[in-house]
Parts: C-alpha cells; structure tokens; sequence
C-alpha cells in the first residue's frame, strides 16, 4: 500500500509528515495552499469536512494528525517513537499526544482566526489576547516536565514529542514563541535540530 498525504506548509499536517521521515517511510505527498477548502480543487471531494491533514493506507482514511502518527508507530513499527503498554510512561504518552491538540493548539487556532482569517470587520483583538493567554497557562504543564526531561516520556524521542512540538511550531508562525519560559524554549530549540522536523518544513 503506498501512505499518502495530503499536506499544507507549517499546518497540523507537519506532524505525520515529521514522523514518516523519521520512521524512513516512502510516501506520496500532495502539497497544497491553505485553505485547501478554497484553494485545492476538488479537495473537498476527497476530504468532505476539507480540513488538513488528509492520510490514506490502502483504504484506511484518516484526518486527525496525531491520530495517524500513533496509527503509523502502531503499523509499521515497531519503532522507538512509540511508548508501549508494558511501559511506565504509557500513560503520559497517550495524554500528551491528546493534550498536544485538544489543550495547546486548540487556543492557537481560535488566535490564527480572529487575528488573519477573517475578514479586517470581524477580527477581534479581545479573543486573540484571551486565547494566547489560554496557551500561555496551558503550557505551564509543559515547562514542568521538560524541567527535568530532555524529552517528554520514556526517556526518549516519541510521536509524542512531535505532537507537542508541532504545537510550538505552530505558537511561532502566530508570533507567540515570545511567551515560551526558558525549559520550554530550550525544549523547542532540540526538536528544531532533528533533520526530520528541518525536512517536513522545508516541503
């Protein structure tokens, strides 16, 4: 079956796209601008709610990004970004890949839309200000652990890593990197360093 991706620059997509490179897997990716609701022809024939990313194998279809980097590490491991079951930090592992989203970037998209998606009358410089300061104390949790880990579980690199990291990519495209403490900075520079993030956003 060949994996297939399709992808918009420095969007949720990075993280799949990040963990097939470090897997060394061979993939077909679709390069699209963003929105590709608007901007991708016959996008949403393929992808109906028309959010990014878009993951096919064979005839499995997936749009949630940190869902298909645990189905990739699950399917074509076994492979040291994954956190088994037998493992202590399994636990932590599975929270921060649903944390990453549902807690860090979640804030960050109601930012990217109330300060450049909508148009200039319906932007709202309360919203943008309540919800970069939601990130803000959200990535407390963050700080905490990598105070004391270079990584966040397992005493390793896993998808979990990517997860998060995307979300501190994604605070830097919003001009948020700014508010990021020290462990987290230091955290975030590491993940920058990885020649598979340096690949994933160079495509």
């Amino acid at each position: 079956m060949v994996l297939k991706l399709w992808h918009c620059s420095l969007s949720r997509s990075i993280r799949p796209l990040w963990t097939m490179e470090e897997m060394g897997l061979d993939y077909e990716l679709v390069c699209m601008k963003f929105p590709p609701r608007f901007l991708h022809s016959g996008y949403t024939d393929i992808n109906p709610i028309g959010t990014v990313p878009f993951f096919t194998d064979g005839f499995v279809e997936m749009t949630e990004s940190s869902g298909i980097c645990q189905y990739l590490v699950d399917q074509y491991g076994p492979t040291s970004l994954s956190v088994g079951l037998n493992e202590p930090d399994y636990g932590p592992y599975l929270n921060w890949l649903h944390r990453s989203d549902a807690t860090l970037t979640f804030p960050q998209t109601l930012v990217l839309r109330y300060s450049q998606l909508e148009p200039k009358e319906r932007r709202h410089t309360q919203v943008v200000q309540d919800y970069s300061q939601w990130f803000f104390s959200r990535l407390r949790s963050l700080e905490s652990v990598v105070k004391k880990r270079e990584f966040l579980c397992a005493d390793r690199f896993t998808i979990a890593d990517i997860s998060v990291g995307f979300a501190l990519l994604f605070a830097e495209t919003l001009g948020l990197r700014e508010g990021f403490k020290e462990h987290t900075e230091a955290y975030y520079v590491r993940l920058k360093t990885r020649p598979a993030f340096i690949k994933a956003c160079s495509l």
